[in-house]
């Protein structure tokens, strides 16, 4: 899926002609804190409110104050999982996106987004949620999955990232909510299981677990 289906086309926008105040004021009224700059159809800039808070002459325009050089966007053939880095590196809370021909199409948002990664990674679907820790060296995808599959349980998603102590933690989700089987196998195997969200878990406890890797991700 490239990012067109995903984009935004009612985020609203300034022009280089608008004052700072008027552009704090759309995105007070839009609840932003950023807006993309347009001239005609033509993408110029893109302005955070932090930016515009620092200007103690809110009567300026956005052309004559200056603040027409920072442009990040990306092209709508992309990967939302671009988009998402792109943003998280950036600290952006949306994302202009340009067609083919360069010419402004709309926005990615955090909540689209973060609705892609639900409805596409197998998150949302029942089942259980099992986190692992191992060395980094350790890591084996054939063989998590070769665990998982003896144990005749589905691997529906997974995610890893590396923690402060320096190991990898494995977060995976499946499609059984009873684990006692997959986590006595992965022990034997060696790996610490470090949490487990099953059939005994409270369904909030598993939604804040979702959450915080949501955060990690930066969604």
């Amino acid at each position: 899926m490239n990012l067109e289906i995903l984009t935004d086309k009612t985020i609203p926008v300034v022009s280089p002609n608008d004052t700072i105040e008027k552009s704090l004021s759309v995105m007070d009224e839009s609840r932003l804190d950023g807006l993309p700059v347009l001239s005609g159809e033509d993408y110029v800039a893109f302005v955070m409110e932090d930016t515009l808070l620092e200007y103690t002459d809110s009567t300026q325009t956005l052309l004559a104050a200056g603040l027409l050089t920072y442009k990040p966007a990306i092209g709508s053939q992309s990967h939302p999982f671009d988009a998402i880095t792109i943003m998280h590196q950036a600290g952006l809370p949306l994302l202009p996106v340009l067609d083919i021909e360069n010419k402004y199409s709309g926005c990615i948002t955090k909540d689209n987004l973060l609705g892609y990664i639900t409805n596409n990674s197998g998150i949302a679907n029942p089942g259980g949620i099992l986190v692992l820790e191992i060395l980094p060296r350790n890591y084996s995808m054939y063989e998590i999955a070769r665990i998982c599959e003896n144990e005749d349980v589905i691997l529906l998603a997974m995610h890893s990232h590396t923690n402060e102590r320096g190991m990898l933690e494995i977060t995976m989700k499946l499609n059984r909510t009873v684990l006692d089987s997959v986590v006595a196998s992965f022990e034997r195997h060696n790996y610490h299981v470090q949490e487990v969200y099953g059939k005994d878990t409270n369904n909030e406890d598993i939604i804040g677990k979702y959450n915080l890797l949501m955060n990690y991700i930066n969604m």
